[in-house]
């Protein structure tokens, strides 16, 4: 067994404080030497293949998200990664003049960015510890990649489980690390984005009931069949009800709990209010930085303001309740 590695205190304490579980693991449970060159070699073609397959209908809808993602922060010089629930990354969307680099810092399909292997980062940790995490170039513990900034966030498939990661990288960040707290808002609205999808796809037969509001990366959805019996939750309804991951057949009266506010609109809410925040409240700047036109964003502004509280009929043919 490899001995643990010694982090000095001042080092140590210089970490923001939701980093320092991932350190202490790598000192002291992985024994990563962070001076040393991290191997990592890519999977071939096939194997990146077989991974995207074991993703299965879920890939489809995860790829389109890092399609919309990079559109939003590819003008920030970033780049989009989606990974397995193993931190291989299955794909990638980058501007091309930035593929040979990006492919030299493994930013690339077939990578794995495991914790136990490549120490702290953005997709490993954030899928050890289930919630986003942004690692700003000195945070991660290999001392190669420091001038790499990442910011990921873990999504849930339709069974309740982690299913990967969504990350934005930058080799070329802000030294002070600003727009990455705007990542982690984008990675989040992208996460539910595909949790919602994929949960109103593998239950299109079934009434959806939203239960309540939600500010983390899962939404609390469940599936009812026709005598009310749930069939499908989400992470976040499997938490607020004490569902068992497998948990199958389980009585859940709906009358006997609060209908909440139906928010679908939260996603979107808080890419637009982090894009007017970075551009100081100018809503031209913010559009441009979203990619749409300013009559578009002032429309979108207000649909918010006014609380939209549907489905749209065009999205899906089940039915869906508040």
């Amino acid at each position: 067994m490899s001995e643990s590695i010694v982090v000095s205190d001042d080092r140590f304490a210089m970490l923001p404080e939701r980093l320092r579980a991932s350190w202490n693991r790598c000192a002291t449970v992985h024994a990563i030497p962070p001076g040393g060159r991290e191997a990592m070699e890519l999977l071939c073609g096939a194997e990146v293949r077989q991974a995207r397959a074991r993703m299965g209908s879920l890939m489809k809808i995860a790829e389109s998200e890092i399609e919309r993602l990079h559109g939003i922060v590819s003008t920030l010089d970033y780049m989009t990664l989606l990974a397995d629930r193993d931190s291989i990354v299955l794909a990638r969307r980058g501007e091309t003049p930035h593929e040979r680099g990006d492919r030299r810092w493994h930013l690339w399909p077939g990578a794995c960015w495991a914790e136990t292997s490549i120490g702290t980062n953005g997709i490993g940790t954030c899928l050890v510890e289930g919630r986003p995490i942004t690692v700003h170039m000195d945070q991660h513990w290999r001392v190669g990649l420091r001038y790499l900034t990442c910011s990921a966030v873990p999504f849930y498939g339709p069974d309740g489980q982690i299913a990967g990661a969504l990350d934005a990288s930058s080799t070329r960040p802000d030294p002070e690390g600003r727009v990455a707290i705007m990542m982690e808002a984008v990675l989040v609205d992208a996460a539910r984005r595909i949790e919602r999808r994929s949960f109103l796809e593998a239950y299109r037969s079934r009434t959806v009931v939203l239960l309540d509001e939600s500010n983390d990366i899962s939404l609390p959805m469940v599936a009812l069949d026709e005598s009310r019996v749930v069939v499908g939750a989400t992470f976040a309804a499997r938490q607020m009800l004490g569902i068992g991951a497998g948990d199958r057949n389980i009585c859940f009266d709906l009358s006997t709990h609060r209908r909440g506010v139906p928010d679908f609109q939260e996603a979107e809410r808080s890419v637009i209010e982090g894009a007017l925040a970075m551009s100081g409240g100018k809503v031209a700047p913010a559009a441009r930085l979203l990619g749409i036109s300013r009559s578009t964003l002032h429309r979108k502004i207000r649909a918010l303001e006014t609380g939209l509280h549907c489905v749209p009929q065009s999205e899906r043919n089940d039915t869906v309740c508040y």
